[in-house]
């Protein structure tokens, strides 16, 4: 295989790997008010699965990532395939909602050994400017997964119900199985960190100790809040407040999905990464800001959807900055480093999850976009304020 077919192979297999999370998250988005009726349970407890699958992607990556610090990359990544194809089929085959969010869980965790190893196997093979850019291209994948997902699963669950979306899956989950025997390792034995527990303690500390690293965790995690705010409440803003049917919403959810493309592609193109993280925190808070007058007095769709792609464009900036950052802190401890930077996005998001839920669900979303987004500002100036202190 060429330098040239090889590159392409890993941008779109890394890239795909990285949108597990859309595809695990977001693709049975529409389905979630019919899933209520079908499993005869209530709003929340239909939630639980996507609180269940965000936890289960944090917590697989502190699995997956020291895991593959130790034994290489390929070999956690065909075992967490494995897995995700046997919890796959574990939620086909539920009827009762309790076994559907354990599956779901497990669902998480097999899909977080793809999230966390697409960027611990970018952070093994670019430096520093070429990670930023590999990282804003897998970003670009990833959003194109996070545009079609709604929308196929708005067409499978239209055509099949809920239970296409995840015959799917198995069958995504089947071709990156292929994929990953395909893959070359790209962490060398020379390379891999002691296969003792002390050694991975070791790691886990070095990495605690490094603050600027922990400040673009931090940051990630609080904008990973502020989206699955909007993940775990739009389906319901959109189809039982403005109307929506399930596939004018995957329409739409995907459609807003393309401001996160975009701009994080361009964040790359900003004269360096802690630029464009700062841009993307400030515009996070000022539409937070609207979104969180906007929503609880019942504004208008347009004035929803406007203000929506304006935040996600900047999430989307953030999101390419924070990791490119973050991994570029920690090369020496890129699997370790990988699994806290996705397990905290995953967490944040976890929590937030079943609280847009609470109350009156416009209110609360305001609340959580804006909480979120004032996080997520302050942990900014404190990883950039001096790096950019000269340019100001």
């Amino acid at each position: 295989m060429s330098k040239t077919s090889e590159k392409s192979f890993l941008l779109i297999f890394l890239g795909t790997l990285s949108a597990f999370g859309p595809f695990v998250m977001d693709m049975y988005l529409p389905t979630l008010p019919a899933m209520s009726d079908f499993f005869h349970t209530s709003s929340p407890m239909v939630q639980l699965g996507l609180t269940a699958g965000m936890t289960g992607l944090a917590a697989g990556q502190l699995i997956f990532g020291p895991l593959s610090d130790r034994y290489g990359r390929r070999r956690p990544l065909i075992a967490a395939m494995i897995l995700f194809l046997v919890s796959t089929l574990g939620c086909i085959l539920s009827r009762e909602i309790i076994p559907f969010i354990a599956l779901r869980f497990i669902q998480g965790v097999a899909g977080a050994g793809g999230v966390v190893l697409s960027r611990s196997i970018a952070a093994d093979k670019y430096s520093s400017h070429e990670l930023a850019a590999m990282l804003a291209l897998i970003g670009a994948v990833n959003g194109i997964a996070t545009v079609a997902a709604p929308i196929a699963g708005g067409i499978l669950a239209g055509s099949g119900g809920w239970h296409r979306i995840f015959v799917f899956l198995f069958l995504l989950g089947t071709v990156l199985l292929a994929g990953s025997l395909r893959l070359h390792e790209s962490l060398p034995k020379a390379s891999r960190q002691a296969g003792h527990s002390a050694g991975v303690a070791e790691g886990f500390k070095a990495v605690f100790h490094n603050r600027p690293y922990i400040c673009y965790v931090l940051q990630y995690g609080f904008t990973m809040s502020v989206l699955f705010a909007n993940i775990s409440s739009a389906p319901f803003i959109m189809q039982e407040h403005f109307g929506l049917s399930p596939f004018s919403f995957s329409v739409c959810f995907g459609t807003n999905a393309i401001a996160m493309i975009i701009f994080s592609t361009l964040a790359v193109k900003l004269p360096s990464m802690e630029r464009a993280l700062q841009t993307g925190s400030h515009g996070m808070l000022l539409f937070s800001a609207m979104l969180a007058v906007a929503l609880p007095l019942e504004c208008s769709f347009w004035i929803y959807e406007i203000l929506i792609f304006g935040l996600l464009s900047m999430i989307g900036m953030s999101f390419t900055a924070s990791n490119a950052l973050a991994m570029n802190c920690e090369r020496h401890h890129a699997g370790i480093a990988s699994a806290l930077l996705g397990a905290a996005g995953y967490a944040f998001g976890g929590i937030v999850s079943p609280l847009a839920g609470i109350g009156n669900i416009l209110c609360s979303t305001g609340i959580l976009f804006l909480t979120g987004s004032v996080c997520a500002y302050i942990c900014t100036r404190h990883a950039v304020s001096r790096a950019l202190s000269p340019a100001l």
